[in-house]
C-alpha cells in the first residue's frame, strides 16, 4: 500500500525516468566508443596482411602426431580435413581427420575441378586449394584484391582457412546475381572466374 502511494508520486516517476534515461545515454555512448575503436583498429591493421602457412606432412610418416583437425563440417557425404584429406563422413575419426587408412579417402584431390581452379564439388576444391604448390596463386589473390575485399579475409588465420573462404560460392561464380556462369564448376579457388556458359 505504502509502495503503491509511493509509485504515484510525480518526484519519484521522475527519478525512475532520470535513472532510466543515464543508463540508456551512457550504453549508448559505450557502443560508439567500441564501434569507433573497431574501425581503427582495421584501419590500423598491417594492409600487407602475410597467412601464416601451415607447414604439411603426411602422417603416415610423421611421427608427430595430430591431435584435432578441423574439417569442412557442412558436407553431407563428404568432408576435407586440413591436410588436404577428403574421405566420407562416416570414415572421419573422432578427432576430426580424415581416416587416411579408408579405402576412399585421398589426399590432394582435384577430382572434379577445372584447370581454371573451379570446381563442381566443394570439399574437392578444398582439397584442391590446399596442395603445397597453390600458395603462390592465392597469394596473387590476396595481393591484388581490392581494399574492401581484403577485408573480408583479414580473419583468415591460415591456408586451410582461406581455402574454405575460397572454394564457398562468390559473386565471381555467379551472372547478374542470379544464376551460375557454370553451375558445374561453382566453387572456385582460382584467380579467374568460371567460364560463362551460354544458356
Amino acid at each position: 500500500m505504502v509502495l503503491r502511494r509511493l509509485l504515484r508520486k510525480r518526484w519519484v516517476l521522475g527519478v525512475v525516468f532520470g535513472l532510466s534515461l543515464i543508463y540508456f545515454l551512457t550504453s549508448t555512448l559505450k557502443q560508439e566508443e567500441r564501434t569507433m575503436r573497431d574501425r581503427t583498429l582495421l584501419e590500423v591493421r598491417d594492409s600487407d596482411h602475410r597467412i601464416p602457412w601451415k607447414v604439411r606432412f603426411n602422417l603416415g610418416n610423421s611421427s608427430r602426431q595430430i591431435t584435432q583437425c578441423r574439417n569442412s563440417i557442412q558436407g553431407k557425404t563428404l568432408l576435407t580435413d586440413e591436410l588436404g584429406y577428403v574421405c566420407e563422413r562416416n570414415d572421419l575419426l573422432v578427432n576430426g581427420c580424415c581416416n587416411i587408412n579408408a579405402p576412399n579417402s585421398r589426399q590432394y584431390i582435384c577430382k572434379s575441378c577445372l584447370a581454371n581452379g573451379c570446381c563442381s564439388i566443394y570439399e574437392y576444391c578444398v582439397s584442391c586449394c590446399l596442395q603445397p604448390d597453390k600458395q603462390l596463386l592465392l597469394e596473387r589473390f590476396l595481393n591484388r584484391a581490392a581494399e574492401g575485399f581484403q577485408n573480408l579475409f583479414t580473419a583468415v588465420e591460415d591456408h586451410f582457412e582461406l581455402c574454405l573462404a575460397k572454394c564457398r560460392t562468390s559473386s565471381q561464380s555467379v551472372q547478374h546475381e542470379n544464376t551460375y556462369r557454370n553451375p558445374q564448376a561453382k566453387y572456385c579457388y582460382g584467380e579467374s572466374p568460371p567460364e560463362l556458359l551460354p544458356v
